[in-house]
């Protein structure tokens, strides 16, 4: 448990701006408040309240800034203590002062995710759902911030709970045997036995079944555009952008750099790389260029395999081919205004192929399509019971749930005796408390809050 001492930070971006936001969370936010801020009206400070007044230094009797401050008494706050929030002008120079001000009263600066660590600590919220505030913080697609927002709310704890709930339901049925070895126990409670865990290992094959999704949807995935020179991939990626972001001209080997950018194809993050052509050539910086090119097309989570359709499959296209390997791959057969001269050899005969032309647009909300569907296999992500695990953290731990339940479910079957078979069950639920955070070891919580901004 940590030491119930005041917390402070900044709260919004550091540069100038509208406002900036000051949180003071911990017994001693009240008398801090009261020490620094001059109300424009006489009375006390009452819970979730806005007032309007000065900061004002109490050493000196200057004043900071004129302000917002809004107090909200435990447990009903974000933190379920007594939390401060104080909103002035938001330049760099007087929200620093003001933080100063405020730790000179007593309070120290926050760790990275405290104020959220103590909303969990104080059980205001599980750790999933601590997860998913920074998830919500950091998501780049709509898809991707539902899914952040359901997690939020509680819609992934819940499906976790009911897998405890049978999981306990189950264990108390054998300890309970265990207990009164004297009385026999009978086929029916046997049975129920076995169903009980056998939901709990439905339940927790379903919510597996959904991480792939989940975890693309919160850390997108890699898209690289290969292809020879002149077969049109910048003209693509801008084309995807609805920008122009990359030079395109009729001079072979223009790109000669990664050009990155961010796409939202979908409800899908997807990070985009334009690529310099591969080709032989003399020139060292291309030379280069085709280098990173060939490099980085394993290390994708998906190839756009780009040849131009008006012009024959040839050696260039065959030095691209030879580096795919085992990468998925789409066959982007570019230029399907012209006419048709590309014939492909057979060893892309079953790779999925689309034909576009980035001058009309025709066939790109196809690719697009194609590039959803082969992360998110068509499911919907924008309905309101739409959830699913996103971290390999959550995976792990129901892997390795579903492991001792199977065992479980197994020695059952075969006769194995009830007091041989606890242990399996309490393993189980020590695996699923760690996603919620009930048994998570405290290394892991220090982690994970670290990994969020300072004033969250």
């Amino acid at each position: 448990m940590y030491v119930q001492d005041t917390i402070a930070a900044i709260s919004t971006p550091l540069g100038e701006g509208g406002i900036g936001v000051i949180r003071v969370s911990g017994p001693g936010a009240g008398p801090i408040a009261a020490t620094i801020f001059r109300k424009k009206r006489d009375g006390g400070l009452l819970s979730h309240r806005f007032y309007y007044g000065e900061v004002v230094d109490p050493g000196s009797g200057d004043t900071l800034d004129e302000a917002l401050l809004v107090m909200m008494r435990a447990p009903r706050s974000y933190t379920r203590e007594d939390l401060v929030e104080i909103q002035c002008h938001g330049g760099y120079l007087v929200v620093q002062r003001l933080l100063d001000l405020v730790l000179r009263q007593g309070a120290r600066l926050a760790e990275p995710g405290e104020f959220t660590k103590r909303a969990f600590l104080n059980g205001r919220i599980d750790l999933v759902q601590a997860e998913a505030v920074i998830d919500v913080i950091r998501s780049k697609t709509d898809a991707a911030l539902t899914l952040a927002q359901h997690q939020r709310g509680g819609l992934l704890s819940e499906r976790i709970a009911a897998v405890r709930e049978r999981l306990v339901h189950a264990l108390a049925l054998v300890e309970a045997h265990i207990d009164f070895p004297e009385e026999e126990v009978g086929s029916l409670t046997t049975a129920e036995i076995g169903r009980l865990a056998g939901e709990a290992a439905t339940g927790i094959e379903n919510l597996l079944a959904g991480f792939s999704e989940g975890k693309v949807l919160r850390e997108g995935v890699s898209v690289l555009i290969a292809g020879k020179p002149n077969v049109g991939k910048s003209s693509l990626l801008n084309t995807l952008l609805r920008e122009k972001r990359a030079i395109v001209t009729s001079v072979p080997g223009t790109t000669r750099d990664i050009i990155e950018e961010v796409v939202n194809i979908g409800g899908l993050p997807v990070r985009m790389l334009d690529t310099a052509g591969v080709r032989e050539t003399d020139d060292i910086v291309e030379q280069e260029g085709v280098r990173l090119t060939l490099e980085r097309i394993p290390q994708a989570d998906l190839v756009l395999f780009m040849v131009d359709g008006s012009r024959p499959f040839d050696s260039e296209d065959r030095m691209i081919m030879a580096a795919l390997g085992p990468a998925r791959v789409i066959m982007v057969q570019n230029k399907s205004d012209l006419p048709a001269a590309i014939e492909l050899p057979v060893e892309l005969a079953e790779t999925e192929k689309v034909a576009i032309s980035t001058l009309t647009g025709a066939g790109i909300e196809r690719l697009r399509a194609m590039i959803r569907d082969a992360f998110l296999h068509g499911r919907a992500v924008d309905g309101r019971e739409f959830v699913a695990l996103s971290r390999a953290r959550h995976r792990d731990a129901l892997v390795k749930a579903q492991g001792f339940v199977a065992r479980f479910g197994d020695s059952l079957a075969a006769g194995v005796g009830l007091e041989l078979l606890a242990w399996e069950l309490r393993e189980a639920l020590q695996a699923v408390g760690e996603v919620t955070g009930e048994t998570t070891p405290d290394e892991v919580l220090d982690l994970i809050f670290s990994r969020f901004c300072i004033g969250k």
